[in-house]
């Protein structure tokens, strides 16, 4: 038996609501509503930075810090989530997850204690580690071959759509009540998702993995032996890390230097939102192209947008020319991490919910330690600040992408 070939109990789940087959597209719709709560997490709050921080008397950083705990929490926690779905089933740890994740909302909007907040943040990247994982599961579950691969493309793109969506809510939830707002809204959301999930949902999972610590660290080493599903994680996280930087300074930019209102900080939010979205798009349209010429493309516009951008600043410095080059780079960050991303997905469909939880853990682990990285060295005031810092995240990529590229012309020549 090789390394990935873990020793499987063939029998089902017993005691536990089974997905009937009558309720497959619904549960397809559910999982398409759940996939994007990560992203509703790190960026419905967005516009409420800069409040936040004044209302709790806490500094700039420590707020940044409720973001970076809950990205860090968020990705550590798929590295064993995986193994546990696959062990123990993905409906009763999605339905418990929903529970915790709920009441850890209801914690932070009745506490004053930037502790507890950062506790919370932590529980509930944990909670949405387990939620995420089970639902990028539930595709390769139930959908084989080209089903399977649209499934996990349009996966990305739905992804995507929380960051067009969340920064625009938060905003004006913002402006009409405060940034507690923003988490009571998300236990709201949880809670509607907690009961259509009871009512219309079940397991997928049809044979269990034995959950074993050896054999656990013995299939991550086989994954990870594989150069590209490696450099994939490390694409993904430099990706999407790019984005993260806009999150943690952008608000800041946006209202404390320009001086414009919460409201518009969302705006801008949701237009870098559907500016990776934009890239998803494209991503799909080009899915049958061949892989990584056009990833080297895309990199080498981030490159040239970045370079502009820093340029531009000393002629021109506005919130239309931040936020114009800003949706450049995010197309084509998005670009990059919508096709490695379904890659990275759809590469060990034996161990999906481990694939699914190594991919996701990975990259927020590089995405947290790129972004928080970046933002705490430069510490971006202006357009300038900004373009920097996605220049050396496009510098990183272009390294990988041309180290990848020398490695598949040596073996294919």
């Amino acid at each position: 038996m090789s390394t990935a070939e873990t020793i499987i109990q063939t029998r089902t789940f017993e005691n536990v609501k089974q997905l009937p087959e009558t309720n497959k597209k619904i549960a397809t719709w559910l999982s398409f509503l759940l996939i994007p709560l990560s992203g509703l997490i790190t960026d419905i709050y967005i516009p409420s930075m800069p409040h936040m921080a004044q209302d709790l008397h806490q500094p700039e950083h420590s707020i940044q810090l409720t973001l970076t705990l809950f990205l860090i929490s968020y990705g550590a926690s798929q590295f064993i989530t995986g193994s546990l779905i696959d062990s123990f089933g993905r409906f009763r740890l999605t339905l418990f997850s929903l529970v915790i994740f709920i009441f850890s909302n209801l914690v932070i909007v009745s506490t004053r204690q930037i502790e507890m907040i950062y506790a919370m943040r932590i529980v509930q990247g944990i909670t949405t580690g387990f939620i995420v994982v089970a639902k990028r599961a539930f595709f390769v579950d139930v959908y084989e071959g080209e089903k399977r691969k649209h499934y996990l493309s349009i996966m990305s793109i739905v992804w995507s759509s929380a960051p067009v969506i969340a920064p625009f809510i938060g905003g004006y939830l913002e402006k009409y009540f405060n940034w507690q707002a923003n988490f009571y809204a998300l236990a709201v959301y949880a809670l509607v998702m907690l009961v259509l999930e009871w009512i219309y949902s079940g397991e997928t999972l049809q044979n269990k993995r034995l959950f074993k610590g050896v054999q656990i660290v013995k299939d991550y080493r086989f994954m990870l032996k594989d150069k590209s599903f490696g450099w994939g994680i490390a694409m993904c996280g430099l990706s999407y890390g790019a984005t993260m930087v806009f999150s943690l300074s952008g608000a800041f930019i946006i209202e404390h230097r320009l001086h414009f209102s919460a409201v518009v900080a969302g705006y801008a939010a949701l237009l870098m939102g559907l500016a990776w979205m934009t890239g998803g798009f494209i991503g799909k349209a080009l899915l049958n192209k061949a892989f990584l010429p056009k990833l080297k493309i895309s990199n080498a516009l981030q490159l040239i947008f970045a370079i502009a951008m820093i340029g531009m600043a000393a002629f021109s410095y506005n919130i239309y020319t931040l936020l114009a080059f800003a949706f450049l780079v995010h197309i084509c960050v998005g670009f990059i991490f919508n096709n490695y991303f379904a890659f990275c997905l759809g590469r060990f469909p034996a161990m999906a919910g481990m694939a699914s939880g190594l991919t996701g853990g990975g990259v927020y682990i590089v995405t947290s330690i790129v972004s928080y990285s970046v933002v705490g060295s430069l510490q971006p005031q202006n357009q300038q600040g900004l373009g920097c810092s996605y220049l050396i995240t496009g510098v990183v990529s272009f390294l990988i992408l041309h180290l990848l590229l020398r490695k598949v012309k040596a073996k294919t020549g």
